[in-house]
């Protein structure tokens, strides 16, 4: 009897434990380094902070990397179990729950570490060519301006050579992305580049969890817990140090 009654208990327990015990959660990005990206440490930066947060939360994770609108499609299908990096959006809160800002995306302008230009308003800047790449979205407000002299070019690397070279007076991007690829440059060129202090726009990058998961209130709920902790315990700090930043 007693050896049925330890049977029955244990059958009670699997039933009633936490679905998080030994599920495997199905992380999806797209590439967007230095946050996600299959070639860098840990999947970058994005994906190594929410990996680990998941992880201390008691979950396993696999992480694939799409291209974002498939990676979109995928969570609103229940294909996938978190969107690594998403921005706020109203429209996205059909397909997937949020989760609070784990970090947040500061688009700066950059300019050559002699020059004059300051930015306290778009005004500023009429009059001042500002190197671009071709098909970014920076800020509503930015890209809405016809007053500014916005010159196209195909990448970021392009557009800090033009800085460089005087051939415009500004670009910009994402701080974090504008260190990762200035950070693969010479230090003759980091020297002689400098960020203007106040930001274009910021955005709050978040997880996305499927709606299609029963669970998605406890992960969330999870991952805010892990990550406020991570904050507190000097991991969080140690991860973005790790990925030089």
């Amino acid at each position: 009897m007693p050896y049925l009654l330890r049977t029955v208990g244990l059958l009670c327990w699997l039933l009633v434990a936490p679905a998080s015990a030994g599920e495997k959660l199905r992380l999806v990005a797209d590439a967007w380094p230095p946050f996600t990206d299959s070639t860098l440490l840990n999947g970058g930066l994005a994906t190594d902070l929410v990996g680990t947060a998941l992880r201390r939360a008691g979950y396993d994770t696999e992480y694939q990397q799409l291209p974002w609108a498939r990676a979109l499609n995928g969570l609103g299908e229940g294909r996938y179990d978190v969107l690594v990096n998403a921005w706020y959006s109203e429209d996205r809160k059909k397909v997937g729950l949020y989760s609070t800002e784990y970090l947040i995306n500061r688009v700066r302008f950059i300019k050559r570490s002699r020059s004059s230009v300051e930015y306290h308003g778009l005004y500023q800047l009429y009059g001042r060519p500002i190197a671009v790449v071709r098909g970014y979205a920076y800020s509503p407000e930015f890209d809405g301006d016809e007053m500014l002299e916005k010159v196209p070019v195909n990448s970021f690397s392009m557009a800090v050579r033009m800085v460089l070279a005087g051939r415009v007076d500004l670009t910009l991007e994402d701080e974090y992305v504008a260190r990762f690829y200035l950070s693969r440059e010479p230090q003759a060129v980091r020297d002689a580049l400098e960020f203007l202090p106040q930001s274009l726009s910021e955005n709050s990058l978040h997880i996305l969890v499927s709606l299609k998961n029963p669970d998605r209130e406890a992960i969330v709920a999870g991952f805010n817990r892990e990550i406020a902790a991570m904050k507190a315990d000097g991991s969080y700090a140690e991860i973005l140090k790790r990925h030089g930043l």
